[in-house]
């Protein structure tokens, strides 16, 4: 799977894609599950490029919605839990227990949702940092909290525009 990098304003963010075009990964610097970059295969800044332009659009607070082909690698129920993280929106956050009663799954089930929602491998485009703590508190990022609030930042004064 080739890989891109580019840089953002929360820092270079790399890019994997598939051999069928697809967004396979989007992690930032440090990110906390983002495998070895040996496991790639060759960089290619040119790849995705319809990834790079709607992201960019998204940081100049241009887009809301992403309509990129996704290929993330995970369990049945991680898959579950990113396509119900597509469904929070842009400007807006969720607990991990809605997100677990949206899922039709128990209030109990919120720390499961929380680990899936971890492991999320395409950061920004699936939105993790849309879930919080069920105080509201920020709560654990694999890119970093810092970055999380920086992307809620970014959406909340969209949002009031």
């Amino acid at each position: 799977m080739p890989y891109a990098v580019i840089s953002s304003p929360i820092g270079d963010l790399t890019l994997v894609g598939s051999d069928r075009d697809e967004l396979v990964g989007l992690y930032m610097e440090q990110h906390r599950h983002q495998p070895a970059v040996e496991t790639f295969g060759p960089r290619d800044d040119t790849i995705l490029p319809k990834v790079v332009h709607q992201l960019t659009e998204y940081f100049a607070g241009e887009r809301t919605t992403f309509d990129v082909p996704l290929a993330p690698i995970g369990t049945p129920f991680q898959q579950e839990v990113w396509t119900a993280l597509q469904d929070i929106p842009y400007g807006t956050t969720t607990t991990y227990g809605e997100l677990a009663l949206a899922l039709g799954k128990p209030l109990s089930a919120s720390r499961a949702v929380g680990l899936a929602n971890g492991k999320n491998p395409i950061s920004i485009i699936v939105p993790c940092h849309r879930v919080v703590g069920s105080t509201g508190s920020l709560t654990g990022y694999g890119g970093g909290l810092p970055r999380k609030q920086a992307l809620l930042d970014l959406e909340r004064r969209d949002a009031l525009f």
